[in-house]
């Protein structure tokens, strides 16, 4: 027996419905009832007693195969599900109904919407319920229910039940009033009179945001066209309004909309034209560059124009009136009077901290952190005629602008100049000319330009380094007269020593190979060579993306170097010469006049030095909720990491559902000593984003299009043209419905915005990032933001490689600006080989270090890197408690010793078998080894130890091994034993004078 609560909440404005003058509410229970059963029904009445009765059910609904989904009818009183149901005819606009009443007078809920419940996370799989025959075949019959019956219309004769409500199982759920759909004869009837207008419009205040693009609401119907506007602003505050366009007779070629001035009714200080704005029309990208936007609406489409104004603190009180004037290319211009009163009190904040006013809004268009400023560890850029240094790396750059010397701090990345090599049929061109000279030059930025020409061709190259030591180029080929080229190519020379490993194109990270062809398969644009103290990172741009190639971004090649499958890349190396990379573009012709852009970037590594310390004492916390404070003090933790689907941060990518909540609980933290950081990123967006609206009207240039679909929410509220992504449910029965984001947009402007808004009102220490989908540029300004909002903020950064492909070259231009990796998701930890350990997972040679995730790592080989996993995030089945070998490190005193490498040729301590390495932690009279093998069997090895190098006697030495559980017993060797050390693990191993002296 199941019991389904009717306590409603109604809302004010009803509506007329029908034929009649039939009044039917909107409403929302107080207590949702069973999730199994939708999200919507209609409330009715049964007066009598009866074996069948009829219900004409007006509901006005969105979707256009409302005849396929199933009808669920459920006695009120009993709570039984009623079996005996007709359904006579189930359109979008009404349901006719008959069904056999078991309570009479009674009342009964009809559930429209009944769908498949899904209770785990990832990405929803089911849909809505079909159609089910429940009837009894005699009743149909006796009713004259049958198929063939319903023509002849009997089943109007039976007892009419009477519809008291229609209701929503929140009000998040509900379509009132923006979604209940005008009928075909409503609008008919609408647009007969204004069949003088070539197109009609409609003014909406925030609180009722245009939701559909194909269906007039009836609200529009009641209300008539809306050629006037009045609402109430605050002192200071950012105002939003809407203004529908509907293309009711024609379509309307790219829009236009200008502002009067809006002057106070007496005499005074207006409010600017220039205070106004139309979102939808343009606005600042991510560059901080403006833009405008072509606006077309097909005619019987409607498009929304989210309106700002920019209303200044120290406006006058009173009632100021305007116009907004909206111009069609191909139509007359049409007029709407806007009427604002300004009232005397003022917003502290804009209107920030209350979503539902849409001033959050103007956030798209800000340029918050666009600066050449220099962010720490790094300073300022010095330049010394073409050499320019930024922290431990120089370049020099040479006639054509290109790096002719890279240095990472003492060490040659490159045995020769890099060239650009450019080749006709007769050969290669020889250009001259070249006199690079530098065009601007600040803290952060030194920028430089060159030119040549050769034959046919010119090449003008500009070069852009930052603080950071990244440095993009533009080169731009031109031929002067038709030309046949064989090859356009950058020609990369490295010195042998700092070409040890090879990651990207295609290969995952490891020891370079002598011979490598790669040719833009997979998703790939970028590759790194080095050496832990030396490296350069190379990605060649022109994409349209060119942020991490995630499984959601696979964006065409750049043509330049693709050239239609022509390009690719090589890596090869020849006795006595360098390691050579070329990126080429292969053969193509180019008319006279013709110009082609090859863009690349490079990266020097490492990008800041490696600060073991802080990557010793900090330990995380990566789980919600967090145990009681003592008992997480106790576990030495000191770094929280708030995930989302929690009830402080609820919405995935959105945390400002519950501020008042996730404040309270970085607060509570805090005062515990501890730092607390949250999941916000971008890549997809919750559906409970306020400005939902306001993004679906800009098009895809926020939110990606596609075919729909997804969790039912989804389907009745955005209908089409959306891409769904992450599914959360609730235990309430509502659930967290994320789409896709279409990549760069202004939405990356609002989310730095929203950063820097968490880190002065919330206090947040910082960000946890998962696979993001922007790029380099993003994540400067957000580090620039949270050390300007909340000084000592971090950012750790998450990626499954079965989701980036490659995480560590992905992501390797987000390396200066991150504090800590997190990148085991999908490895596998006991299959990979300690060079894919150094190169993809550990983050050393960029200057970073990392944890591990997959199945909790393995803790032996971790610690040759430095790495545990993160308490008590479970993964494959393993609930991750690194709490014991954090202990070692502390009786130790890991943050203060020197972590040397088995891949540092001074390393201390080494075993005699190649394939069980060894890390030294050295401190003054101690050392810390942790050896781990990848020998496939059980084998025994010695250890071979600089003995001065450790300032230890070897006669008064001992090695000891320290219990620590679930990773070794307790054990001790005199120096030169052989210790045992089992396949996939190994030791920490204690090297102590004090423990001989035992």
């Amino acid at each position: 027996m199941l019991f389904y609560g009717h306590r409603i909440v109604i809302l004010s404005v009803l509506m007329v419905v029908g034929a009649g003058a039939v009044e039917i509410p909107y409403g929302v229970v107080r207590q949702p009832w069973d999730i199994h059963l939708g999200h919507h029904r209609a409330w009715i009445h049964v007066v009598q007693p009866a074996d069948a009765v009829r219900v004409s059910l007006p509901w006005r609904r969105r979707d256009n195969d409302a005849g396929s989904k199933n009808v669920i009818i459920v006695d009120v009183a009993t709570g039984e599900r009623i079996r005996n149901i007709a359904r006579i005819e189930v359109t979008r606009e009404y349901g006719d109904l008959v069904f056999q009443p078991k309570t009479a007078p009674g009342e009964y809920y009809v559930y429209y919407l009944p769908y498949v419940v899904q209770m785990n996370y990832g990405g929803y799989g089911g849909g809505y319920l079909p159609v089910e025959n429940t009837a009894d075949a005699q009743w149909i019959k006796r009713h004259n229910l049958t198929l063939a019956e319903l023509g002849q219309g009997k089943w109007r004769n039976l007892p009419e039940a009477s519809v008291l409500e229609f209701q929503a199982r929140t009000a998040f759920d509900s379509f009132y009033p923006m979604e209940v759909v005008a009928t075909k004869r409503e609008v008919a009837r609408f647009l007969a009179v204004h069949q003088a207008e070539p197109y009609l419009l409609f003014v909406e205040d925030r609180r009722y945001p245009i939701r559909m693009s194909e269906d007039l609401p009836k609200r529009w119907i009641d209300s008539s066209s809306g050629k006037a506007f009045s609402g109430e602003v605050q002192r200071n505050e950012f105002y939003a309004l809407q203004i529908g366009v509907y293309a009711s007779k024609q379509t309307l070629e790219d829009l236009t909309v200008a502002f009067s001035d809006l002057r106070p009714e007496k005499a005074g200080k207006p409010i600017p034209a220039t205070a106004l704005r139309c979102f939808n029309l343009g606005g600042t990208d991510t560059n901080g560059q403006h833009f405008r936007k072509a606006v077309s609406v097909a005619q019987g489409k409607i498009q929304p124009l989210w309106i700002g104004v920019d209303v200044a603190g120290d406006t006058e009180p009173a009632l100021y009136r305007g116009t907004i004037t909206i111009h069609p290319r191909n139509a007359p211009p049409a007029e709407v009077a806007i009427a604002l009163t300004i009232r005397s009190e003022a917003l502290a904040d804009r209107g920030d901290s209350e979503p539902w006013r849409h001033s959050r809004l103007r956030w798209l268009d800000s340029t918050i952190a666009i600066d050449d400023e220099v962010v720490a560890p790094y300073t300022p850029l010095v330049v010394d005629g073409r050499t320019i240094r930024c922290l431990n790396r120089e370049v020099r750059f040479g006639d054509d602008g290109l790096p002719a010397r890279i240095l990472s701090g003492a060490q040659e990345i490159l045995a020769q100049p890099m060239r650009f090599i450019i080749e006709a049929d007769s050969g290669p061109l020889r250009l001259a000319g070249g006199v690079p000279k530098i065009s601007k030059q600040t803290p952060g930025t030194v920028v430089w330009d060159s030119q040549a020409a050769g034959g046919p061709v010119s090449l003008n190259c500009r070069a852009r380094m930052e603080f950071d030591g990244h440095l993009q180029y533009e080169l731009t080929l031109k031929a002067n007269q038709p030309v046949h080229l064989k090859d356009s190519r950058l020609e990369l020379p490295f010195e042998r020593e700092a070409a040890a490993y090879m990651m990207g194109m295609g290969r995952p990270g490891g020891s370079r190979p002598q011979e490598y062809t790669w040719k833009w398969a997979g998703p790939q644009d970028s590759f790194w060579i080095g050496n832990v103290h030396a490296g350069l990172h190379c990605k060649l741009r022109g994409a349209t993306y060119c942020g991490p190639l995630l499984n959601l971004y696979h964006p065409a090649p750049p043509p330049s170097w693709h050239n239609g499958g022509k390009g690719g890349c090589t890596v090869s190396e020849m006795n006595g010469s360098p390691v050579l990379v070329r990126a080429y573009g292969g053969e193509r012709t180019l008319a006279a006049g013709e110009s082609i852009v090859f863009e690349f970037a490079l990266l020097i590594t490492p990008v800041k030095h490696l600060d073991t310390a802080r990557h010793f004492r900090e330990r995380y916390y990566h789980h919600f909720p967090p145990p009681a404070p003592d008992e997480l003090t106790a576990s030495k933790v000191n770094v929280i990491n708030v995930h989302h689907a929690n009830e402080v941060n609820p919405y995935i990518n959105y945390p400002f559902a519950a501020v008042p909540q996730m404040s309270a609980f970085v607060k509570t933290w805090q005062e515990r000593g501890m730092k607390v950081k949250i999941y916000y990123t971008l890549r997809e967006l919750s559906n409970y984003v306020t400005e939902l609206w306001a993004l679906r009207s800009l098009g895809t240039e926020v939110l990606a299009g596609g075919g729909g679909g997804g969790f039912p929410w989804l389907r009745e509220h955005l209908a089409a043209n959306y891409t769904p992504q992450w599914f959360q449910p609730y235990p309430d029965g509502t659930a967290d419905a994320a789409i896709l984001n279409s990549g760069e947009s202004r939405w990356y402007n609002y989310y730095i915005e929203g950063l820097a808004w968490l880190a002065q009102n919330v206090h947040i220490d910082g960000l946890y990032l998962d696979d993001v989908s922007y790029d380099r540029r993003i994540l400067k300004r957000m580090r620039k933001v949270l050390d300007r909002n909340r000084p000592g903020s971090m950012i750790d950064l998450h990626s499954n490689t079965a989701f980036s492909i490659g995480p560590a070259n992905q992501y390797a231009e987000f390396f200066p600006y991150v504090d800590r990796l997190w990148f085991g998701e999908s490895f596998n930890y006991n299959a990979m080989s300690p060079d894919t350990w150094l190169v993809e997972v550990s983050g050393i040679p960029f200057g970073l270090m990392g944890d591990m995730l997959q199945g909790g790592g393995n803790p032996w080989r971790g610690m040759v890197y430095g790495m545990t996993n993160r308490l008590p995030w479970g993964t494959a089945g393993v609930s991750c408690d690194p709490r014991a070998i954090w202990k070692v490190w502390d009786d130790f005193g890991i943050a203060e010793a020197k972590m040397i490498g088995y891949w540092e040729k001074n390393c201390p301590v080494r075993t005699d078998n190649s394939n069980v390495l060894a890390t030294a932690y050295v401190k003054k009279g101690r050392t810390l080894v942790s050896i781990a093998s990848w020998v496939p069997k059980l084998v025994e090895c010695r250890l071979a130890i600089d003995w001065r190098a450790l300032g230890l006697d070897p006669q008064k030495a001992v090695i000891v091994a320290p219990e620590v559980a679930g990773f070794q017993p307790a054990r001790r060797w005199q120096t030169g034993n052989a210790i045992p050390v089992a396949p996939t693990k190994g030791w920490l191993l204690l090297i102590d004078e004090a423990e001989g002296k035992d």
